[in-house]
């Protein structure tokens, strides 16, 4: 599982010229769901999400956690696309879309999250506050 999180002043998102879901400050969650995933890696990248502490505390420091911020959650299976070999993206990591669907609405229940509309044609609006953009992964780097 991979999560392009944002921090944002506010986010939208747009399918078929009508708003699905907007947010005010909080967090903009890009969301690919890979093969191999699960709930439990599900439930882990949530919880990781939900504890980043990437907001500004009474002095100004990157210290607090999300709280009771919004997020705004978006299916995003193209950050599965693998261009090693070339310049056409293979998706072939990327979960088909009866296995991605459950997890990606359990991880947006685990983060009560406005969501976008799973495999649809969306227009994504964000304000980057920051900007703060990292990203997640189930198996990330430590040290």
């Amino acid at each position: 599982m991979r999560a392009l999180v944002q921090r944002v002043t506010e986010a939208s998102v747009v399918v078929g010229g009508e708003t699905v879901g907007a947010i005010g400050p909080g967090l903009l969650v890009l969301l690919g769901v890979a093969r191999t995933d699960d709930e439990d890696v599900c439930d882990r990248v949530a919880e990781k999400v939900r504890g980043l502490r990437i907001f500004d505390d009474a002095e100004g420091r990157m210290a607090e956690p999300l709280g009771d911020r919004e997020v705004l959650c978006v299916s995003q299976f193209t950050l599965y696309g693998d261009v090693r070999r070339g310049t056409r993206p293979s998706w072939s990591a990327a979960a088909p879309g009866d296995h991605a669907e459950p997890l990606y609405e359990r991880f947006c229940a685990n983060l009560s999250a406005q969501r976008g509309v799973f495999g649809a044609d969306m227009q994504v609006r964000s304000v980057n506050d920051g900007p703060v953009t990292l990203f997640v992964e189930r198996d990330a780097p430590t040290g």
